[in-house]
């Protein structure tokens, strides 16, 4: 009698960690911008079946109210992150000398010249002023999705192993810069009058050549990349998808064509901010679960995250509502023909908006770099 074939069982316990794998590969893709793809098809079905006007409402009302836990929280945790020990940074021994520089320049230099340019046009009624500070915010804006992109790939290629050489950041980095570039200068346009904020003032133009010129750049960029990680992948034998995916997705629907859909539009602030949220998860879980242990013996890393957590949601409302409500509610509504102005009714928001918007990219050029200790807990 012929004895049976031999077979190879897997345990039970080695198919689930597979299974939780698996499971956590797909949250994380979603998370750092896979999302992205399956909103889009949904913003089509839905203008199909409602109309534009109907899905800008719908689409339009959920963003405003889901920024109070998402967007806003996203950019004030950026200074529960950057102040913390603000004393042993600035003139400690926390970082090194060009690291403490950098975090003199952007927590202190850059939020002064911000608060004077911004406190300067509100008090000469300059929609001018505030219009260039506004130009300045969009011009950053897609240098600092960009640089998230950038993070997205090298980061959690890193966790999984992968590292790349100076040659390919170098050139992954081009990519992202030739992208900014792009998405500033598209569509081309005429110099014009715009509203922001309630402000109303004259925006730059884009001219149509500039246009050309940063595609052409982009394209070329393009070819380098995708050059460079063809070797990368025959060296190596492959490359992790979600960093990769992830990385494509915000350089080139979260930034380069963001407009692609009237109603991702609106998505896409939080599309951006839920990324980063993923990453400050990331570093301060483990920061967490390291202080519970000895010698520091400190809160359970839940209870951590949840403090953090209930207050980048406070300060959040604080920066886009209490503040500039109180402002503007006290030195602007009292004047009846404020709302007549070019600078609106909300003066005092849209200053805030831009301060905040802009020193949250200056800051996040410190927290995300490798000098800074912290960032160790990412990997």
């Amino acid at each position: 009698m012929a004895s049976a074939a031999p077979t190879l069982t897997v345990p039970v316990s080695a198919e689930r960690a597979g299974g939780r794998a698996l499971w956590a590969g797909f949250v994380e893709f979603l998370l750092v911008g896979g999302v992205t793809l399956l909103l889009l098809p949904l913003a089509w079905g839905l203008r199909f079946t409602a109309g534009i006007d109907a899905g800008e409402l719908a689409v339009g009302f959920i963003a405003f109210h889901a920024a109070y836990v998402i967007n806003d929280p996203h950019f004030a945790v950026t200074y529960l992150l950057f102040y913390r020990d603000v004393r042993n940074r600035a003139f400690g021994k926390s970082f090194e000398p060009v690291q403490r520089a950098r975090y003199l320049i952007a927590g202190f230099a850059v939020p002064v010249a911000l608060a004077a340019w911004g406190i300067a046009g509100i008090a000469s009624g300059s929609a001018r002023a505030l219009g260039f500070l506004f130009e300045l915010m969009f011009l950053l804006v897609g240098w600092h999705y960009v640089k998230q992109g950038f993070g997205v790939l090298t980061v959690l290629s890193a966790r999984r192993g992968v590292r790349f050489s100076p040659l390919e950041r170098k050139v992954v980095l081009a990519h992202c810069y030739a992208g900014w570039a792009y998405a500033w200068a598209n569509p081309a346009s005429a110099s014009k009058l715009v509203e922001e904020k309630g402000v109303v003032y004259t925006a730059l133009a884009h001219p149509r050549a500039l246009e050309i010129v940063a595609l052409s750049i982009a394209l070329l960029s393009a070819l380098a990349l995708i050059g460079v990680l063809w070797l990368k992948v025959r060296r190596e034998g492959g490359l992790p998808f979600v960093p990769v995916a992830g990385f494509l997705i915000t350089v080139w629907l979260l930034t380069v064509y963001s407009s692609l859909d009237p109603l991702m539009i609106y998505v896409i602030p939080a599309l951006h901010s839920v990324q980063y949220l993923y990453f400050v998860w990331l570093m301060k879980r483990n920061e967490a679960r390291e202080r519970e242990g000895p010698p520091s013996f400190g809160r359970p890393a839940s209870a951590q995250l949840a403090i953090l957590a209930a207050s980048a949601v406070g300060l959040g409302w604080v920066l886009f509502h209490g503040a500039p409500e109180f402002l503007d509610g006290v030195f602007v509504l009292r004047n009846p023909n404020a709302a007549e102005t070019a600078l609106g009714a909300t003066p005092y928001f849209a200053v805030l908006f831009a301060f905040v918007n802009i020193h949250h990219y200056f800051m996040d050029t410190v927290i995300w770099r490798r000098e800074n200790p912290e960032t160790r807990h990412l990997l």
